[in-house]
Formats: structure tokens, sequence, C-alpha cells
């Protein structure tokens, strides 16, 4: 009779090990939920797509349980302090930012450090002045001859954040072209497909690496992705672009490899 007792309380330490041990192994497996500071301030064009998106933004955020949404349009965000409370920076602004030397600097580290910076749209039409943002975004806005049905190639289709979209795909939307773009250290992941007439279009600029419209790039430690559709309603609407933003920001945020 001891020994019974003895067997099941060995059976018992046993099943509660197994028991807790799993579900350490269940709270391991599910991804920490990440932290997004969406900033929409212009100080150049507004986009009217810039009220959709940010309830957009958090929708997705929320639907997928991968993170939280943050909209802010202060330049007071951006301190050391307060930088510390989010996993990545999200971009949709357009002009010289009145941030202080103090501020870009925190920012900057920010991203440096190993978190994350997402842009999309008018981000390339932003800091000008500002040659470090360069760098960071990987190029500027320069124009854009196309606000039509435009073919988009997918450069990458083997990378996770664009492999559900197959070889190339059509949406409505105005494409940026870009100048300075760091070519030799941005991946791209899609490119606009121009036909013959869309070429001949006033304004269309010839540069050896094409019409970049999305990639993804290092900055120190951190990942940096930038998407240039986004101008219109109905792009936010569209789920290929939800599910784009969506990959692009758990990239950003180390939740995809």
């Amino acid at each position: 009779m001891r020994r019974y007792g003895l067997f099941l309380l060995t059976l018992a330490m046993v099943l509660a090990c197994a028991f807790l041990g799993g579900s350490n192994s269940a709270a391991a497996a599910t991804p920490k939920k990440g932290k997004l500071l969406y900033m929409t301030l212009t100080k150049g064009w507004h986009h009217d797509s810039i009220d959709l998106s940010k309830q957009i933004l958090k929708e997705i955020g929320e639907k997928n349980g991968a993170f939280e949404t943050t909209v802010t349009e202060d330049v007071a965000a951006f301190t050391k302090e307060n930088l510390k409370d989010y996993d990545v920076v999200m971009f949709n602004t357009t002009g010289e930012l009145p941030m202080t030397d103090e501020q870009k600097k925190a920012f900057m580290d920010f991203v440096r450090s190993g978190h994350g910076f997402v842009a999309v749209h008018s981000a390339t039409d932003t800091f000008y002045m500002w040659g470090e943002f360069g760098e960071l975004i990987g190029g500027y806005f320069n124009g854009h001859p196309w606000h039509q049905m435009v073919t988009i190639e997918v450069a990458d289709p083997a990378n996770p954040l664009v492999s559900s979209l197959g070889k190339s795909f059509q949406i409505n939307d105005e494409i940026y072209q870009i100048s300075d773009f760091q070519a030799k250290d941005c991946h791209v992941l899609l490119r606009l497909a121009p036909s013959a007439d869309d070429l001949k279009k006033p304004g269309v600029l010839h540069r050896y690496y094409g019409w970049p419209v999305a990639w993804t790039r290092s900055f120190g430690k951190g990942r940096v992705y930038y998407n240039g559709l986004g101008h219109d309603d109905w792009v936010w609407k569209d789920p290929r672009f939800q599910e784009m933003l969506l990959k692009g920001i758990q990239w950003a945020m180390g939740q995809i490899k």
C-alpha cells in the first residue's frame, strides 16, 4: 500500500513537470506582441489616405495579434526614453519635420541599436535636408509619372514578405521614381514593370536600377522596410497591400526572419 502511494506521488510529479514544461514551450512558441509608433506628420503634401491608414493599421495589428499601434503627429515622441517602449517606428510623412538634433539622434540610435523602421509611400518625400535619413530609408522621391493601373514585378518571389503575390500583379496606384537609390545596399522586393507606353510619359527618368517600389535594408543592427504603394484609400483597403504591411512590420520587429 505504501509503495502504491509512492508510485502515485511520483506519477503526479512527472505529469506536473510535463504539463509545466509543455506550457512553457507553448509560451515560448508564441511571438511577443510588438509595439509600433506610427508617425503621420506632414509638412509637405498631405495624402487624404493617411486618415484611413491609421484605422487600417490598428486593425491589421489587432486582427493578427502581431502588434499594437500608437499614432502620433508630435515630434516630442522621439526621445530616447519614449522610444524604449516601441519595437518599430513607421513613417507616412512629407517635408522637413521639425525634429531637433537630439530627437533625430534618438531616432537613428533607436534603429541602429536593433529596432525596426517601416516607411510607406510619401516617407521618401521627407527630410531632403537631412542626409542621414536618406541613408536610412534608401532613396528619395523624384516624381510620379504614373497614377494608373500598373504591373508590379515581384523581384524576389521566394521572399516571405512577398511570396504570396506570385511573379507579378496589377494595381491602380501612384508610383514613385526614386533618386539616390542605394541599390548596392537595398534588397528589392517589388519593382515597376513598365510597358512601352508607360515609358513615354512626361517626366519618366531612366536609371540603371529601374523603378524600385519596395525594398528592405539593414541600418546598423536595425531592419528597414519601405513600400512605395499607398497613395489612395482603395490601396489601403486592398488585402494584398495589408498583407505586405503586416509582413513588413513583422519582419522589422524580428517576428519573421
